[in-house]
């Protein structure tokens, strides 16, 4: 009795043994034939791979109004806008910035990079995802208000800070806007100095004058006006003074504007502030 449970206890491991009609020449055909179908990773698996499940985001490059620029992206949106000598300092950079690495991809998803291309072409309408994960409450109101100034104007940081409710705070929007991760979407370049000069940049002066002029700002006129301590427009027709660059600024006739330094003598001489622009708490 005690020998047949030690052989029915051997029988499954004896079924399992390799089928000695097999001969070794078949075994090293069946390795060769699985070592055919053997390929190697695309070398951006890892980097896709690792931005899909969240640990990495991804970038690629894209054409602006100042050349090629890095963007990369993550599942909630662009992450950053930058421009480097390399892909290697681009990755340095983001990673110093964000803390997670930036693997590159082929080329940005196609509804994204479809949906910038518009929103730099001047469509308000284009809705770009934008992650803005590790900004304060602070930033994003700066970031908010700048989203709205039209295409082919420009509003002074004094200007944002009355907006969102913190005239005092110019200095501070100014250091916000110089942290904008993704320039160019949230388009810092229309933030002047409240003396009307141009100011800095992300992404460095001659490319804010670049950007602007491409969207139609006439920046010689700009500059003109600033010289000569110039911050504001009205029109004797109208009794209506604005901001350089508002629309409703730019449809006066030479020979009914009215320059004015300040909002006091504007109202001195009867004027009302635009309700487009509101250039009143620019002074604020």
């Amino acid at each position: 009795m005690t020998e047949q449970i030690r052989d029915d206890r051997r029988a499954p491991v004896d079924r399992l043994a390799p089928d000695d009609s097999v001969a070794p020449d078949d075994d090293r055909e069946i390795e060769r034939a699985l070592g055919g179908l053997q390929t190697s990773a695309p070398p951006t698996l890892l980097g896709a791979t690792l931005a899909a499940v969240g640990l990495a985001d991804a970038y690629a490059t894209l054409d602006s109004p100042i050349g090629p620029v890095y963007v990369a992206f993550s599942r909630l949106g662009v992450s950053a806008i930058a421009r480097a000598d390399d892909p290697a300092a681009f990755e340095e950079r983001f990673s110093e910035e964000h803390g997670r690495p930036a693997v590159p991809v082929p080329a940005l998803p196609a509804r994204l990079g479809r949906a910038i291309g518009r929103r730099l072409a001047g469509d308000r309408r284009a809705r770009v995802p934008v992650d803005l994960r590790g900004a304060t409450p602070f930033e994003r109101d700066v970031w908010a208000k700048a989203l709205e100034i039209p295409r082919g104007e420009v509003r002074p940081y004094g200007w944002v800070a009355a907006e969102i409710g913190r005239p005092r705070a110019v200095r501070a929007v100014g250091s916000a806007l110089g942290r904008n991760p993704v320039p160019l979407v949230i388009p810092c370049h229309r933030v002047v100095r409240t003396d009307g000069r141009i100011g800095d940049y992300a992404l460095g002066t001659p490319a804010k004058r670049a950007v602007l002029h491409a969207e139609g700002v006439d920046l010689q006129r700009l500059q003109g006006l600033a010289d000569a301590a110039v911050r504001f427009i009205g029109s004797d027709t109208t009794r209506i003074f604005c901001l350089p660059t508002c629309r409703n600024a730019r449809r006066i006739q030479p020979r009914h504007e009215v320059a004015f330094r300040s909002p006091s003598e504007a109202d001195a001489a009867g004027y009302r502030a635009c309700r487009v622009c509101r250039p009143v708490p620019a002074a604020a």
